[in-house]
């Protein structure tokens, strides 16, 4: 693998306040974290909701906006924390280290499925053969392990392939918006509103897992600290704007494929944002919709397949995962080959009749777990905090994670709960004799 041990860094000189960020420019940072490839199917997820999703993002941004409160103070209080395990170690020991650590390798494990579930259905725009359930697998499997073998050749090569993509992908949201205001029907969307027929209170709690996996990454937050001009007041500024500015593009995009589409073509499609285009613009510029979303999601992959084999060195660091993945800051070929191969499991066993079932299952998954590694951290920091004010937040983190949990269905809460039940089986067995006792370090927030 090319990839050599790191030189130890020098000690860092502080930045002078005229390179530092503004809380403005530290939301845009914050929003473009976060906006990104998650958003091109969550229609065909939200189907089942109807228009009415519109009430669960806000409910969902206002939970993301708490959460990132939460990061931004665990960053503070705690700056040599080794990522999320590291957060959730310090103020709850190893056993909770272990959990989010393992948990959130699966949740990228998992996630980066449902992301390549949605390269294939923009794929399948061109080549309508890919919607077939054989046929996606076996494209699926494709991105999967193209993108694998871009993360062994090394981190700087994923590296490039998701920044690429990055811009790229914001076109056709970009579009999308103003299809919609161009041909929205309010008859249409009124009509999309609740297709079952159930009360609000019913349906919008089921699909806040689904839609809070736009809200994923909402915890990059805490890393800005150092570089923000005044991080104690404008760290939660930036964090709360960031989560508003990425809900405003989600709920006008969300608006403008259920005021343009009827429900039923929604549902059966696999590349809502490039069907839409296409009503209002023509084929031609569908797909140029459909490229950008193809070049956005397959960066994406990469991106989060380096994530993935990442999280599992760090766990292998800490002894959450045994040395051949990883030893220091080397990275074996063994890591990405076996998140790659677990990845192929899952994109077999999470096989459905449609693309949109598929992404829609495994969202709901990657969404759950990472959930529980929220509300995990939310109680290390006010086991952590010292201030009312920020206790009054973690309280206030936990409370929205552990609703969304409640709220969610079944079929995501039931393969969540079977993985921290092996994960409990695994710390009795083998985890919990290399024990070591956890520094929680000075702090105050």
């Amino acid at each position: 693998m090319s990839d050599v041990a790191r030189p130890v860094p020098l000690p860092e000189e502080p930045l002078a306040d005229r390179h530092k960020l503004g809380w403005g420019l530290a939301a845009l940072v914050v929003a473009g974290n976060m906006i990104g490839s998650g958003l091109y199917l969550l229609p065909v997820s939200l189907a089942p909701t109807g228009a009415s999703s519109l009430i669960g993002w806000l409910v969902a941004a206002a939970g993301a906006a708490t959460l990132a409160l939460v990061f931004g103070a665990l960053g503070r209080l705690q700056p040599d924390a080794d990522g999320l395990a590291g957060f959730a170690e310090r103020g709850l020991g190893r056993f909770a280290g272990f959990n989010v650590s393992l948990a959130f390798w699966a949740a990228c494990l998992v996630g980066n499925v449902a992301v390549a579930v949605a390269a294939t259905g923009y794929l399948g725009f061109f080549w309508p053969v890919l919607r077939d359930p054989v046929a996606a697998t076996f494209c699926n499997l494709a991105i999967i392990w193209t993108a694998t073998i871009a993360y062994i050749f090394g981190t700087r090569t994923a590296s490039w392939l998701a920044a690429a993509a990055l811009v790229i992908g914001l076109v056709p949201i970009a579009i999308a918006v103003v299809a919609g205001a161009r041909a929205f029907d309010p008859d249409l969307f009124a009509a999309s509103w609740s297709p079952s027929g159930a009360p609000l209170f019913e349906t919008v709690p089921a699909s806040l897992a689904i839609i809070f996996w736009a809200y994923l990454g909402v915890e990059s937050a805490a890393a800005l600290s150092r570089r923000v001009r005044n991080p104690g007041r404008d760290v939660g500024r930036a964090s709360v704007a960031g989560v508003g500015l990425a809900t405003v593009v989600y709920v006008a995009a969300t608006v403008s494929v259920f005021g343009v589409i009827p429900l039923a073509e929604i549902e059966a499609s696999s590349s809502p944002y490039a069907d839409l285009a296409q009503r209002v613009f023509g084929g031609s510029i569908a797909g140029l919709v459909a490229v950008c979303a193809i070049v956005k999601t397959i960066g994406t992959v990469g991106g989060w397949v380096m994530m993935g084999g990442e999280t599992a060195r760090a766990a292998a660091r800490h002894g959450y995962l045994p040395a051949g993945f990883g030893a220091g800051d080397r990275t074996p070929v063994a890591n990405p080959l076996l998140g790659a191969a677990i990845m192929s499991v899952v994109t077999v066993l999470s096989g459905q009749p449609t693309l949109g079932g598929q992404f829609g299952l495994l969202v709901g998954v990657t969404s759950v777990l990472t959930l529980v590694v929220y509300a995990m951290c939310s109680v290390s920091l006010f086991r952590l905090a010292k201030r009312p004010r920020t206790r009054v937040t973690a309280g206030a983190g936990l409370v929205f994670a552990a609703a969304a949990i409640a709220f969610a269905a079944p079929g995501y809460v039931l393969p969540s709960a079977g993985f921290f039940t092996l994960m409990v089986v695994a710390w009795l067995a083998v985890v919990r004799r290399s024990a070591r006792p956890v520094d929680p370090g000075p702090g105050d927030a």
